[in-house]
């Protein structure tokens, strides 16, 4: 199972990125998000216990955590949870002053079936849950950093600037 995620956003790319590394404030940016919790943190890994609902099914999985800042990449090693085995990775493209995230997961469950059961249902898996509950953080994270990102040129609401000349 093959999915891909990629929402441009009119923010910067470091908001966008300390957004989304910044998982354990997720629940409360993300309404769809439960919980996460910290299991271990090493500096350079940190194992999270992740909770979030697809409508109103809730999903749980866990997963090793590794940021690289310097390339802004995030990736993910689902490590418990039905997803276990799943390889996720973040990444951030910058263009024109914006930035398009795109997250890609990459799956091949280890359940006992045949192959030819076992890729449809993980298809069926990656589509309904993976790839819809990965595009509404991306909606979310996008609302949360372009409100984040004052660009030049924009007023405050309510400033009272007057930038009109009268003769």
């Amino acid at each position: 199972m093959l999915t891909t995620n990629r929402l441009t956003i009119s923010a910067e790319a470091d908001t966008v990125f300390r957004l989304a590394a910044d998982v354990l404030r997720w629940p409360q940016i993300l309404p769809h998000y439960r919980w996460v919790k910290v299991q271990r943190d090493d500096q350079q890994r940190v194992v999270v216990e992740m909770a979030a609902r697809r409508d109103f099914i809730p999903v749980r999985w866990v997963s090793i955590q590794e940021v690289d800042a310097e390339r802004r990449v995030i990736r993910y090693k689902h490590i418990g949870g039905a997803t276990k085995g799943m390889d996720v990775e973040w990444s951030f493209i910058e263009r024109d002053g914006k930035v398009t995230a795109v997250i890609v997961h990459e799956w091949d469950p280890p359940w006992p079936l045949p192959k030819l059961l076992r890729r449809p249902l993980a298809h069926l898996a990656g589509e309904l849950f993976v790839k819809a509950i990965a595009d509404r953080t991306l909606h979310y994270i996008k609302l949360h950093a372009e409100q984040e990102t004052v660009r030049p040129g924009q007023l405050e609401m309510g400033s009272g600037a007057n930038t009109e000349e009268t003769a």
